[in-house]
């Protein structure tokens, strides 16, 4: 079956880093565009999109309020895509998840083919 298993997440004080990891298992890895999505506690719609790249990391989009902070990677060898997060404010906080979606790229979670489980980033003093 499909695995999306997340780590590096954890509280972090504000203008902090972290970089979040997303190993991939279960489907072939350079077939799919990877992306990361968040939410909070009190979030009733869909995930917010933060960063997506394409399956052979030639194009990568960002969500307007992470632009210039956030970067993400991949690495079709590992099976694993990166989310290196610079800067961090405390609106930042909320669950990190991971997504993958077959060959084609998108931004909304509607698209979203398969989830990681999350992983918790708290920024705060």
């Amino acid at each position: 079956q499909v695995q999306l298993v997340e780590s590096g997440g954890g509280l972090v004080q504000p203008g902090g880093s972290l970089r979040l990891s997303c190993e991939a298992s279960g489907l072939t890895f350079s077939s799919y565009s990877m992306g990361w999505f968040r939410q909070t506690p009190g979030q009733e719609r869909e995930r917010d999109f933060v960063a997506a790249i394409s399956s052979g990391g030639s194009r990568v989009y960002y969500g307007n309020s992470v632009k210039g902070r956030f970067t993400i990677s991949r690495d079709n060898a590992k099976n694993t895509v990166y989310l290196q997060m610079n800067s961090l404010e405390p609106e930042d906080t909320a669950v990190y998840y991971c997504a993958a979606r077959f060959l084609t790229l998108g931004t909304r979670s509607s698209e979203v083919n398969y989830w990681g489980q999350g992983t918790q980033v708290t920024v705060s003093s």
